[in-house]
């Protein structure tokens, strides 16, 4: 039975797959991060990075440049964690599914 035209989730909005998506891979990212046993000198930065990426993909559609500041941060704070390497590419599959890096870099 038809029910006539589906309607699409608003990109950006609650229903977009792309911030679902980046969420659950910060959701991810935290967990281990807590759980993690070793000490990490910069653990407060990849923390406090990880909640704002939360807050941002919670509040609907995050601004690009921010999310990728954010890796960095991450990325800086726990890149050299084995552990941690499978759910950091997570998040960052996540922000590059917002869009590609500007042209020219």
């Amino acid at each position: 039975m038809d029910h006539g035209p589906r309607r699409v989730p608003p990109a950006g909005g609650e229903g977009d797959p792309r911030v679902q998506e980046l969420r659950g891979a910060v959701s991810r990212l935290r967990r281990q991060l807590a759980v993690l046993p070793a000490e990490l000198p910069d653990r407060a930065v990849a923390d406090e990075e990880l909640a704002a990426l939360h807050a941002m993909v919670s509040d609907g559609l995050p601004e690009v440049p921010r999310l990728r500041r954010s890796l960095l941060l991450i990325a800086g704070a726990v890149g050299s964690v084995s552990a941690l390497s499978p759910a950091l590419t997570e998040v960052r599959e996540g922000i590059d599914r917002f869009g590609g890096l500007p042209s020219g870099r």
